[in-house]
């Protein structure tokens, strides 16, 4: 009797500290799987945090922007400058083998030098942009952030807000209007190149993004990237071919 007793204490007991152990285990696992909630929160919070501010200096740098804005393009005598204009549009069309048409070329020439961009830099962009064919309706290869619409290939998270910038309505069916497609450009350029100081960063941004730009320079330590070199080499190029004529 006494050893019956004492064995069902025993198995008492030692079922008593199995439960008190599961207790604690289960807490244990319920306050572990707490404190990975609040961490996942905390990162959420963060890259929130770190979006926002992204947000924030892009809205301040389009502010910017506008304010540094003329109201009004200065006055040039047209029948002065009309021959340059033309000259550099019939350039452009005979580089392309005529892909690239004359009245696209007039647009593009007299619409950059508005804004003081260079046309040839705009025309080079568009090129390697296009894979030189021009093509006022190509759409881009689906990437993470979706795909790029147009002879600007513009992707449709930034196509509004540089439509804003430029005063100008916002269709998506737009974006294959090649007159549309490149005052996007002119306009991203110059802010680009206002926001930055430089042609390199400006367009290393217009390819990888302005997010996408300061990453490449940490990474690098400039912004030379294949795509800004070689729009650049080429618009220089031209610059070259025009002086020995």
């Amino acid at each position: 009797m006494n050893f019956w007793n004492n064995s069902g204490s025993k198995a008492i007991s030692f079922l008593f500290i199995c439960a008190l152990l599961l207790f604690i285990f289960d807490g244990y696992a319920k306050d572990n799987q707490k404190i990975d909630a609040i961490s996942q929160e905390k990162e959420e919070i963060k890259a929130q945090i770190v979006e926002l501010k992204q947000e924030n200096k892009q809205l301040r740098s389009e502010k910017e922007y506008l304010q540094s804005q003329q109201s009004e393009s200065p006055n040039k005598n047209g029948y002065l400058t009309w021959p340059k204009i033309e000259q550099i549009a019939d350039a452009f069309v005979e580089e392309s083998d005529g892909r690239f048409k004359k009245s696209w070329a007039l647009y593009l020439v007299k619409e950059a030098q508005k804004f003081d961009v260079d046309p040839k830099i705009v025309y080079e962009l568009l090129k390697v942009e296009t894979g030189g064919t021009f093509d006022a309706e190509l759409v881009g290869p689906e990437t993470k952030y979706g795909k790029a619409y147009g002879m600007g290939q513009f992707m449709k998270n930034t196509a509004p807000w540089v439509a804003e910038m430029a005063g100008l309505p916002y269709k998506e069916e737009l974006l294959y209007d090649p007159y549309y497609s490149m005052q996007l450009s002119i306009v991203y350029l110059d802010y680009l190149h206002n926001e930055y100081g430089n042609w390199e960063e400006a367009l290393t941004a217009y390819h990888r993004g302005m997010s996408g730009m300061e990453e490449f320079v940490r990474k690098n330590g400039n912004a030379k990237s294949w795509y800004a070199v070689e729009i650049l080499s080429n618009a220089e190029d031209h610059k070259t071919v025009a002086a020995a004529n």
